[in-house]
């Protein structure tokens, strides 16, 4: 009886705090447990949040989210899918000012398709557009550079400090040392690939974007095949075992949009390619939808370094001419340059270099790992 005795005066105490707000959170500021961007969308209530998304784009409007020549590190979209395109689906995010240099998109454009946690108020950003405002952390991501394995400067650490051409013979030095595959490896090798990440049985389709049944791989009318994006003919090297068979630039395609395109250079222009939005084509060049121009430019420039005519195959070059024909060049170059500067490497194709490396060819591609070197090799 003693013992209950000495105790009620501190449930008592306890009780009187609680009712005038000691010791209790006030439940707008609760903290929720870790939410998807989906659920998030649908707590728009002042609560605090902490969301794990992928960065998907800035949001310049309630309805408008860009994905490339992004304009301020004020803000930045984030979706359950590093493909997502629906704005619908994306969270809209503040960026203070403590936290711009290491995650806005203008300083950070790479920082495009990387997961990323941040907690914050979940409330409208963008009114009416759910929102996360006044972040207090975020976490992963960051610009950083994910692509390379291990500590980042062992793969690339004999190009350390080089430029020019001096860069260019390291780093065809250092991704010379490959696996090579045989023309049947490669369906088995892009299955992996290209492999949608919402979806495990679908392949994403290069120029076209259509994710596709993996098993849908062939000559039909509508499947898919391995298009050569730095073509075959420019060289005559064929799908031998080398420059033919090299993952780094072959990818899914739909048979007929492959048609389409051919062995045609790269350039801006053109008309409408049928199966191909956003693509264009005419007689002597073709150009795949935006979002894939910086990948297709990075697959030319890892061809050219890699393919130096040391090895019995020929000596691959980008120039800056159309109609090459069966000459070892691909054009344009400034084209291909911008294009690289505009549509920095992203979620999927870093994903792409690291399966490539850790699964078929246990090589990269330095330009999907470091795009700054485009312009030191190509000024």
């Amino acid at each position: 009886m003693t013992a209950q005795r000495l105790l009620r005066p501190a449930v008592v105490i306890g009780a009187l705090l609680a009712l005038v707000g000691f010791g209790v959170t006030p439940s707008t500021a609760a903290t929720t447990a870790t939410l998807t961007v989906s659920a998030a969308i649908g707590q728009q209530n002042g609560s605090v949040g902490t969301v794990v998304g992928y960065v998907v784009g800035q949001p310049t409007a309630a309805n408008t989210v860009i994905r490339s020549g992004y304009t301020a590190d004020t803000a930045l979209a984030l979706a359950d899918s590093a493909s997502t395109t629906s704005t619908g689906s994306m969270l809209y995010v503040q960026i203070p000012s403590g936290f711009r240099a290491q995650y806005g998109l203008k300083t950070n454009p790479g920082l495009l398709g990387a997961q990323i946690t941040v907690t914050g108020t979940l409330t409208p950003y963008f009114t009416p557009h759910a929102g996360l405002k006044d972040p207090t952390a975020f976490s992963g991501g960051g610009g950083s550079d994910p692509g390379d394995p291990g500590d980042p400067g062992d793969y690339y650490a004999a190009a350390s400090g080089k430029t020019g051409a001096a860069l260019k013979s390291a780093l065809h030095t250092i991704i010379s040392s490959q696996t090579k595959l045989t023309y049947d490896q490669v369906w088995n090798a892009l299955k992996d690939t290209d492999q949608d990440p919402a979806n495990s049985n679908n392949v994403i389709l290069l120029y076209s974007g259509r994710s596709q049944a993996k098993s849908t791989n062939g000559g039909g009318v509508n499947d898919w095949n391995r298009e050569h994006v730095w073509a075959k003919s420019h060289g005559d090297f064929g799908t031998a075992t080398g420059p033919g068979t090299d993952v780094h630039h072959l990818r899914p395609e739909d048979v007929s949009v492959n048609s389409a395109r051919g062995n045609l250079d790269f350039d801006n222009g053109g008309s409408a390619v049928t199966e191909c939005p956003g693509c264009t084509a005419d007689s002597d060049s073709f150009a795949p939808r935006a979002a894939v121009r910086g990948d297709v430019a990075r697959m030319i420039f890892y061809m050219a370094v890699r393919y130096e005519g040391d090895d019995g195959w020929p000596n691959l070059e980008p120039n800056n001419s159309v109609n090459n024909g069966t000459a070892p060049y691909i054009g344009k170059l400034t084209v291909l340059k911008a294009w690289s500067a505009a549509d920095p490497p992203d979620a999927f194709e870093k994903r792409r270099n690291q399966v490539i490396y850790d699964t078929w060819q246990h090589n990269r591609n330095p330009f999907i790992d470091h795009p700054e070197w485009v312009s030191s090799i190509w000024p």
